[in-house]
């Protein structure tokens, strides 16, 4: 599947979540389980939502360790929208997680995956630098990845998580850092097809709808 890509940079979290609650206002109704919601910008954004945050760390409603976690405390069907936005790679059990938000969600499911590659590359290439949330520091971090993947691979994670959790895919797309578009069309040209998006896409989004 070949994804659409919007050019758009989050100087902040709080910028990303009002991002996501414009762009995705069609499936944020009713009541929303945010997996991974940190200092929960969106439940002041959001209007009329019966939010629900829940993360180890930040201001979530309910303090939780999904790593320690084995199945989430909610009744299945509970939540009309479940969100989980760059959450997914810091969890070693994250495919048990991803089956508990599609239990929980009765209708939509909105991810997003990072394409790890691309912060990676420069430090690589050029044998210096260090980058976010991998490396070996002193003390054990509270915040870090456990999956480095790319483009293509979240992309196809999430498809054949559709297929394997029988969910339609309503939305997936690309995001990626705003560029005049010679550079892009330069970049194009010397990386081709897949290549390009696993240097220089930022985020691959999935919006999933359950079969009723």
């Amino acid at each position: 599947m070949h994804l659409q890509t919007e050019y758009i940079h989050f100087p902040s979290r709080e910028a990303r979540s009002r991002y996501v609650a414009k762009r995705f206002q069609t499936y944020l109704s009713d009541s929303l389980l945010d997996v991974g919601c940190f200092e929960a910008p969106l439940r002041d954004i959001l209007e009329g939502v019966e939010y629900t945050g829940i993360d180890v760390a930040g201001k979530p409603d309910i303090r939780l360790n999904l790593e320690n976690c084995t199945r989430l405390t909610f009744a299945t069907g509970a939540f009309h929208c479940v969100l989980c936005i760059d959450v997914l790679e810091h969890l070693d059990n994250m495919h048990a997680i991803f089956d508990e938000i599609i239990r929980v969600a009765k209708h939509y499911i909105i991810i997003s995956l990072p394409n790890c590659w691309r912060d990676a590359r420069r430090p690589i290439e050029r044998g210096r630098g260090t980058f976010a949330h991998y490396g070996l520091p002193v003390d054990p971090p509270m915040d870090r990845h456990k999956w480095f993947f790319n483009y293509t691979q979240a992309r196809e994670f999430l498809e054949r998580q559709s297929q394997k959790n029988f969910l339609r895919i309503v939305e997936m797309f690309a995001t990626e850092k705003p560029k005049p578009w010679p550079a892009r069309a330069f970049r194009k040209i010397i990386y081709q097809g897949e290549r390009y998006r696993n240097r220089y896409t930022q985020t691959v989004w999935a919006v999933y709808e359950k079969h009723k």
